[in-house]
C-alpha cells in the first residue's frame, strides 16, 4: 500500500514537471508567435509574459474552487491546454489571413491569458492531490514547485535550441499539445480507480489526440497557405532559422526577400537601393582594398563592390547562415547578384556585427551597413553611439562608410536621429535619399573623417540607374523630409544621439512606421 501511495505522489511530481515545461513552451511560443506577426519583439514578450503569469495567478485562485474529485479536474485542464495550446499558433495564422487588422492581436492576448490561466490551476491541484494521498504540506508544496521551477528552465531551453529552429512556430504548438495529453492519458490510466466512466475520459482524449496529430502532420502546410494571404505574391521559399523567418516570393519576374515579414528588396527596383547605397561610398573612399559589409546577406551589395577592380577583398558579416545560405544555393538569388558570394574575394561571417566589430582589429577601406531597420531591442544596438564608434575605429582614415537609414518622409525623425549619432562620433556626414518604387523614398547616411562634396562624387562602373550627375540632387530634402523637424506646436525638435544606455531611437521609429 505505502508503494502505491509513493508510485502516486512520484507521478504528480513529474507530472508537475512535465507540465510546467509545457506551460513555459507555450508562453514563450506566444512571445515569439507576436513578434512575428505584430512586431515590436519587447511589447509583444514583456505583454505575454505579464498576461501569462497574470492568467496564472487567477488560475492559482480559481483552483480552490476545484473541490471535487482533484484527478479528473487536473485530468481536463491537461485536455483544454493540450487543444488550445496546440492549436494556438494555427489559429492566430488564420485570423491574421483572414480577420481585420487588430483582431489577432486580441486572439493572440486572449489566448495567452486562457492558457495561463488553466497552468496556474494546475499546480494547485496537483499539491493538493499529493497532500490527500498522505504527503505533508510543506512536502508536497516544496516538491511541486521545485519540478515547477526546473521545467521552466528545461521548457525555455528546449524552445530556444529545439522546438523553434528545429520545428517551426505551428509544428511546435501541436506537439507541446501532444505532451500535456499524454499527461493527462497517464494520470487517468494510474488514478483509473478513482474516476468513474473512465473509458468515456479516455475517448475525450483520444479525439483531442487525433486532431494534434493531423495537426502536426497537415497543419503546418494549411497554415502555409494562410501566411501566403499576407503576400501578395506566391512564395517559393518559407524557412524558419534560428533568428528570422525567411520568405522569398516571386511573380513573374518580381522576386522578393522578405525577414520578419519585413521587406528587404524586390527584384524590379533593387537596384535603385543598392546604386545609391555602394556607387556614391566607393567614390568617396580614396582606395577600396578592403571592404566591409555589415549585413547585405542577399549578396546584391557584394554584388556591385566586386565591379571595382581594385577590390582586394570583402568580408561579409550576416548574422542569419539561413540568408547567406540561401543567396548562395537559391537559382532566381544567384541570378540577381550574379553568384557574388562564391567569389573568391568575398569571405562570409555568420556572426553579430557588434561583436564582429568588437573583436576584429582589420581596417576597412570602405564600410557598408546594410542591416533592417531598428524596431526592437536587437536591431537598436547597431543603430547606436557605440556601434558607429566602433565602426569608425575600423575605417581607414582616407576611407568612408554609408548606412541604410529608413525613409526621410514616412520616419523624418528617425532618419536625422540616426544622422545625429553618427555625426556624434566625431564623423562628417552627408545625407542621400531616392525613391525606389517598392519601399518609398528611401534615404542614407554617409560619414567620413574628409568633408564630403557631393559635386565631386562620380560613378565609375557599369549601373542601371545612378550616373554621377545625380548624385547632388539625392543631397536635396523637401521642407517636410529635412532635418528642421518640429512638433504638434510648431517648436523645432532637439535630435540627440540613439545610444545603449538612452535607446529612444526604437520608440521614434515604431511611432512614426505605425501608420504605413
Amino acid at each position: 500500500m505505502r508503494q502505491k501511495v509513493m508510485n502516486k505522489t512520484s507521478l504528480i511530481y513529474w507530472a508537475s514537471g512535465i507540465v510546467s515545461i509545457c506551460g513555459i513552451v507555450f508562453e514563450v511560443l506566444f512571445g515569439a508567435l507576436g513578434s512575428y506577426i505584430l512586431g515590436d519583439g519587447v511589447k509583444q514578450y514583456t505583454l505575454t509574459i505579464s498576461l501569462f503569469l497574470t492568467g496564472m495567478g487567477i488560475g492559482a485562485s480559481v483552483s480552490e474552487r476545484v473541490t471535487k474529485n482533484l484527478i479528473l479536474a487536473f485530468i481536463y485542464i491537461e485536455f483544454l491546454v493540450a487543444l488550445i495550446g496546440g492549436f494556438s499558433s494555427f489559429t492566430m495564422f488564420g485570423i491574421t489571413a483572414y480577420t481585420p487588422e487588430g483582431t489577432d492581436a486580441f486572439y493572440l492576448y486572449f489566448v495567452t491569458l486562457i492558457v495561463g490561466t488553466l497552468t496556474g490551476v494546475e499546480l494547485p491541484i496537483l499539491i493538493r492531490k499529493a497532500n490527500e494521498i498522505g504527503e505533508t504540506l510543506n512536502r508536497s508544496t516544496a516538491r511541486v514547485l521545485f519540478s515547477d521551477y526546473a521545467g521552466g528552465l528545461i521548457g525555455g531551453l528546449l524552445f530556444a535550441f529545439l522546438l523553434r529552429p528545429q520545428f517551426g512556430i505551428v509544428k511546435s504548438a501541436f506537439l507541446v499539445g501532444l505532451i500535456n495529453l499524454a499527461v493527462a492519458l497517464v494520470v487517468l490510466w494510474l488514478f483509473r480507480s478513482e474516476i468513474k466512466r473512465v473509458a468515456m475520459h479516455g475517448l475525450v482524449g483520444s479525439v483531442i489526440g487525433i486532431l494534434l496529430l493531423l495537426g502536426v502532420f497537415f497543419g503546418e502546410e494549411t497554415a502555409f497557405s494562410f501566411e501566403q494571404k499576407l503576400y501578395q505574391d506566391p512564395i517559393i521559399h518559407m524557412e524558419q532559422s534560428q533568428y528570422q523567418k525567411v520568405i522569398l516570393t516571386r511573380d513573374d519576374d518580381d522576386v522578393r526577400l522578405y525577414l520578419n515579414g519585413g521587406l528587404q528588396f524586390s527584384s524590379i527596383d533593387q537596384h535603385r537601393y543598392h546604386d545609391a547605397l555602394i556607387h556614391p561610398v566607393m567614390s568617396q573612399a580614396k582606395q577600396h582594398d578592403h571592404v566591409l559589409i555589415l549585413g547585405g546577406g542577399d549578396g546584391l551589395a557584394a554584388n556591385e563592390i566586386l565591379k571595382y577592380e581594385d577590390v582586394r577583398d570583402i568580408t561579409l558579416v550576416d548574422l542569419d547562415p539561413a540568408v547567406t545560405d540561401l543567396a548562395k544555393t537559391e537559382p532566381k538569388l544567384l541570378d540577381l547578384n550574379n553568384r557574388s558570394l562564391h567569389n573568391d574575394k568575398v569571405t562570409i561571417k555568420n556572426e553579430d556585427a557588434f561583436n564582429y566589430l568588437k573583436g576584429s582589429d582589420q581596417i576597412y577601406d570602405v564600410i557598408i551597413v546594410d542591416l533592417p531597420d531598428p524596431n526592437d531591442e536587437s536591431l537598436n544596438k547597431l543603430y547606436t553611439e557605440e556601434f558607429y564608434s566602433l565602426v569608425r575605429n575600423h575605417m581607414h582614415p582616407e576611407g568612408a562608410m554609408i548606412v541604410q537609414a529608413t525613409s526621410p518622409v514616412f520616419a523624418t525623425q528617425s532618419y536625422w536621429t540616426i544622422d545625429e549619432t553618427i555625426r556624434a562620433t566625431g564623423l562628417e556626414t552627408e545625407n542621400f535619399h531616392l525613391d525606389v518604387p517598392s519601399f518609398g523614398n528611401w534615404g542614407f547616411v554617409m560619414a567620413s573623417r574628409n568633408p564630403i562634396d557631393a559635386n565631386e562624387l562620380e560613378v565609375t562602373v557599369p549601373t542601371q540607374y545612378l550616373k554621377s550627375s545625380m548624385i547632388p540632387g539625392m543631397t536635396e530634402f523637401g521642407k517636410d523630409e529635412d532635418e528642421d523637424i518640429t512638433n504638434a506646436d510648431g517648436d523645432k525638435i532637439e535630435l540627440r544621439p540613439n545610444t545603449l544606455v538612452d535607446p529612444h531611437l526604437i520608440e521614434i521609429y515604431q511611432s512614426e512606421w505605425k501608420h504605413y
